[in-house]
């Protein structure tokens, strides 16, 4: 891949590449092998026309956007996925809508398929109906889809615990959950998945406080008992990180609303191997990741 954004994160951190694997795990498919399947994967972007608070630089946002946009383009992955908080907080409204719109401009411009996970910041002033309403996001914020035989699941965590959705400033950010009614959905349709799964979430399942779920064991319990899952891919805590649990890997992504200049940015190719094993090529400050399949 010739992609200066790429060479300078292998650089920086070449020494993440391999974190987390785990010893049981069968190696992954031979370097030559052609993926499966390939995603984009971004989060994080909390685009806003405000000014920079600490470490968060909001209107860069679209010149960070713009750049993942064409090399996606350019690459051409089957789809891709932004893992949630795609807009920042606004003080009304129709201001939000308005940002909503700029950034949505810009997401648009991929030629394939693009998917969003609902994040807190995204419906903190408005609904999840006005989200979706303003975006090319499904008409439910939790669904499924398949694509080269694999199950991809789009979570929608976006629920006080008390199951109250999000929406209008009725939460606060450490209280999220998914109700029991979607828990069951889930749990229908890895059922049904006839080939592996891959999850897509924005608040953390891995128990990471106070980004997790307060019912992020109930949701672990449901993927591991269909042992089905390979990996989950997750954001809302702004740093790499991974952990493997049960078999199961848990990504964290780097966030791209995180310090000023393109080179403070994060975005990812998946492949999926013809093993199952995952691929994960990092862009910018985003790690590259070897998450083998347990045998």
């Amino acid at each position: 891949m010739n992609h200066p954004a790429r060479r300078r994160a292998f650089v920086k951190q070449g020494s993440l590449i391999l974190a987390g694997l785990a010893a049981p795990h069968m190696p992954a498919a031979g370097t030559d092998a052609k993926p499966l399947l390939r995603v984009g994967l971004m989060t994080d972007l909390h685009y806003a026309d405000k000014e920079p608070t600490k470490t968060r630089f909001y209107r860069e946002a679209l010149g960070k956007l713009d750049e993942a946009v064409d090399y996606f383009n350019q690459e051409k992955p089957a789809f891709v996925v932004e893992l949630g908080d795609l807009i920042d907080k606004a003080t009304t409204v129709d201001r939000e809508i308005e940002w909503l719109g700029a950034i949505e401009k810009r997401y648009a411009r991929l030629s394939m398929p693009r998917h969003y996970v609902l994040g807190n910041h995204c419906v903190t002033t408005l609904t999840k109906e006005e989200f979706t309403a303003h975006t090319g996001m499904s008409k439910t914020p939790h669904y499924a889809f398949d694509e080269a035989g694999v199950r991809f699941i789009v979570l929608d965590a976006c629920y006080r615990e008390d199951g109250v959705a999000y929406g209008r400033e009725n939460f606060d950010w450490k209280d999220s959950a998914i109700p029991q009614s979607e828990l069951d959905w889930l749990q229908a349709q890895l059922t049904s998945a006839k080939g592996p799964v891959v999850i897509f979430a924005h608040q953390r399942i891995d128990e990471s406080a106070p980004h997790n779920l307060k019912n992020a064991s109930a949701v672990r319990a449901v993927l591991e008992k269909s042992g089905k899952v390979l990996a989950v891919f997750q954001g809302h805590s702004h740093k790499n990180d991974y952990q493997q649990i049960t078999g199961i890997h848990y990504c964290t992504l780097v966030a791209m609303v995180e310090g000023s200049g393109l080179e403070n940015s994060g975005y990812t190719l998946l492949d999926v191997m013809p093993d199952h094993s995952l691929r994960l090529h990092g862009f910018r400050r985003q790690v590259d990741r070897e998450l083998s399949v347990r045998r």
